[in-house]
């Protein structure tokens, strides 16, 4: 049998109560070398329409962490010019909450399959991160804030035009159980599709109080 049809229960057991654990609540121990290794080729291992590899990874540990916190202090003024000293502080530790941190990078690859196909690729290798650091025992948390974003921070990465940060995903050891949090209705997103018949499109889930969104990915 191959290993796409291969039954796993405690595969999709898992998967029905994935969560989330705060980066704050993540500590040692991290995740060894070798985990890094087996957590970054699973991440690899993703749809990928056309071979054409459009990511890769960031690893952020050890001091790296708080060198990056540096350049944190330095880009925060800049998103907000009449921060506090304090807030500052805080914002130039967020990579020193949990002992690792993987950013993805989103490349546009030059090629002919579409981009959009390309920056959904890199969301699977987010994906596939996480589930393979849960599967070795470690929590994680995936979100990018505004330094995904911030040019000076970008530039410190090395990130050009053709790069966005797809996720920075925390990862450590749970330092106590998430709290869980709502999910969809399926049947406000689900649609058995017949002629005629209009989608349930989940409008509902819309922040009517708010617009689209101003900060995503820039595609050269």
């Amino acid at each position: 049998m191959v290993i796409a049809a291969k039954q796993s229960p405690e595969l999709l057991d898992y998967l029905l109560q994935r969560r989330t654990v705060e980066a704050v609540n993540l500590g040692e121990p991290g995740p060894t070398p070798d985990d890094i290794e087996r957590i970054l080729t699973a991440a690899a291992r993703v749809p990928d329409h056309g071979r054409m590899f459009p990511w890769y990874f960031l690893v952020i540990e050890g001091e790296a962490r708080a060198q990056i916190g540096g350049v944190l202090r330095k880009a925060y003024p800049e998103e907000d010019p009449a921060a506090a000293e304090a807030k500052i502080d805080l914002e130039s530790e967020k990579f020193l909450r949990a002992p690792l941190v993987i950013g993805v990078i989103s490349r546009i690859r030059k090629g002919r399959h579409p981009m959009f196909e390309q920056i959904l690729s890199a969301g699977a290798a987010c994906q596939n991160l996480v589930l393979a650091a849960n599967a070795l025992g470690f929590a994680t948390h995936w979100l990018s804030e505004w330094y995904a974003y911030n040019e000076t921070v970008r530039e410190a990465l090395g990130l050009d035009e053709r790069d966005n940060v797809a996720g920075f995903i925390s990862i450590g050891t749970p330092k106590k159980e998430p709290v869980e949090r709502p999910r969809p209705e399926l049947s406000k997103i689900v649609t058995r599709w017949e002629p005629g018949v209009p989608p349930n499109k989940g409008d509902e889930y819309d922040k009517e109080d708010m617009g689209f969104p101003v900060k995503g990915f820039s595609l050269p």
